[in-house]
């Protein structure tokens, strides 16, 4: 069974939680999702997802060279250490990865996707970048060279992305010793904040050890309630823009800065740096943590239209996850733009005029 399939498989479970979810938080008195917001993050979910139908081989393709030709050894499939240490050298090598992906501004216009939408909860989880895979491989060839067979490379992988999914949450609070090892909903509620006391921390996948060890562990305080989002909000439905905004501002920095170093360093400083020249000329606007919410409103109709659309792309989608190892790579780029103008189409309905 391919990874595909399995998520396949595994979205009516994540469907039916999100449900739940929302059910919990209209029985609580706190309801943590809006439409608009949850659809977005869905179908940007849905169009990463289909990307990496294509995307995901250059990883796995890279890494199953470095392992064939660089290998220090190659370790066995059948032997429950590989595995387990396989999923601590994983989690580890994606710490790194998401530390680097929050301060090298090339990466986070890939991993911002994730931290756009204002809202907390489990459709968040879901919201995932397109572009993750150009760049993101070089942070696990680390486990190639020690040997880890491309097979155990891939299925720690996805169970490092399947556990993230529950700790999307408000609902769920502060699970005591829990928190201090792992990463839980509190943990990663720190994580998603713009608050200056908790920008940039909370790194782990699975395991907040990393964190403990290299510094950027913070609990959760109820005395500053957490702001969700990114220090320039998105303002936008387009899933299109939402994979290509913070590219758009870093190309057009490079081009304008006169100083040569400048058009490089644009690219892996951390995010929000800008050319001295330029940000004299066309200044960032402030930054208001307790800004309004994207939110425009929404008629009957388009509310109407927005779920039957979504409906078809789900299953346009989940149909395509399934076949994809069958199919030639022309129907299976046409199909992948069929769906790219159906999500396309959602967040236009989503954003009346």
């Amino acid at each position: 069974m391919t990874s595909s399939q399995i998520i396949a498989l595994a979205s009516p479970v994540f469907l039916l939680l999100i449900g739940l979810e929302w059910w919990v938080g209209l029985r609580r008195g706190h309801p943590t999702y809006r439409l608009n917001d949850a659809f977005n993050s869905l179908g940007l979910g849905m169009l990463s997802q289909v990307v990496g139908l294509f995307t995901a081989l250059l990883a796995v393709g890279v890494y199953t060279s470095v392992w064939q030709h660089a290998s220090l050894w190659q370790l066995p499939t059948d032997q429950a250490w590989v595995w387990v240490s396989g999923l601590l050298l994983y989690d580890l090598c994606y710490y790194w990865l998401h530390r680097c992906g929050h301060r090298v501004a090339v990466l986070w216009a890939a991993h911002a996707v994730h931290h756009q939408s204002e809202d907390y909860n489990l459709s968040t989880a879901l919201r995932q970048t397109s572009s993750g895979h150009l760049l993101g491989w070089v942070f696990y060839l680390p486990m190639a060279v020690l040997g880890f067979p491309p097979l155990v490379f891939a299925v720690v992988g996805l169970i490092d992305l399947l556990y993230q999914f529950w700790v999307h949450t408000q609902q769920v609070g502060r699970l005591g010793w829990f928190d201090r090892w792992f990463c839980s909903p509190s943990n990663h509620r720190v994580h998603h904040a713009v608050n200056d006391r908790y920008l940039d921390k909370n790194y782990g996948g699975i395991f907040m050890v990393w964190d403990r060890l290299f510094g950027t562990y913070i609990e959760e305080d109820d005395l500053e309630p957490i702001v969700y989002g990114t220090r320039k909000p998105l303002r936008s439905w387009n899933p299109v823009w939402a994979n290509l905004e913070v590219y758009s501002a870093l190309l057009k920095d490079s081009w304008r800065t006169r100083s040569p170093i400048d058009k490089l360093k644009v690219w892996l400083m951390p995010p929000g740096w800008r050319p001295a020249d330029v940000a004299a000329q066309d200044p960032s606007p402030p930054f208001e943590l307790h800004r309004p919410l994207y939110n425009p409103p929404l008629s009957r109709q388009r509310q109407t239209l927005a779920w039957a659309l979504g409906l078809c792309a789900l299953g346009a989608v989940l149909s395509l996850l399934w076949l994809a190892h069958t199919l030639p790579w022309l129907d299976k780029a046409a199909a992948a733009l069929g769906v790219l103008g159906l999500l396309w189409l959602i967040g236009r309905v989503c954003t009346p005029e």
